[in-house]
């Protein structure tokens, strides 16, 4: 009869076990569901700058290459890129402007191309400030080449 009550005893307590189990699966799992949120967050953030950049390569070499007098300078084409991503770009804190590099063949030469690369040191949330702790940062480029009009 002692075996029993001890039985009915161990199953009543049963439940209780189980809670305690769901808790302490739920604190082993917890670290790795948020070190995934965040990077898919991460991960967007970087995509939405990469965008911006290539859009703004794009402008930059589409204001550049459209028929005018007098052509615009690369001085006007680096400030018609740095005024699309003033405010665009997820800076999160860290602002750093972006690099615009303004290349013009010989107007001689056919096709007489203009390109345009922007690049940007992407900061992030905490991917982009611990890989530039570690001497490698994370740089974000794109280059737009057209032909003059």
């Amino acid at each position: 009869m002692s075996t029993f009550l001890r039985s009915a005893t161990w199953r009543s307590a049963g439940p209780q076990q189980q809670i305690g189990a769901a808790a302490v699966e739920f604190a082993l799992i917890l670290p790795i569901l948020l070190l995934v949120f965040f990077g898919i967050v991460e991960l967007s953030l970087a995509l939405y700058d990469k965008a911006i950049i290539t859009n703004a390569s794009r402008e930059g070499a589409r204001a550049g290459i459209v028929l005018s007098s007098p052509k615009m300078t690369e001085a006007q084409i680096r400030d018609v890129v740095l005024t699309y991503t003033n405010g665009a770009l997820l800076s999160l804190g860290a602002s750093t402007a972006p690099t615009v590099t303004v290349v013009q063949s010989a107007p001689s030469s056919f096709p007489n191309n203009l390109s345009v690369t922007v690049s940007y040191t992407y900061a992030g949330l905490g991917l982009g400030s611990m890989l530039s702790a570690l001497g490698q940062p994370i740089v974000l480029s794109s280059r737009t080449v057209m032909v003059n009009e």
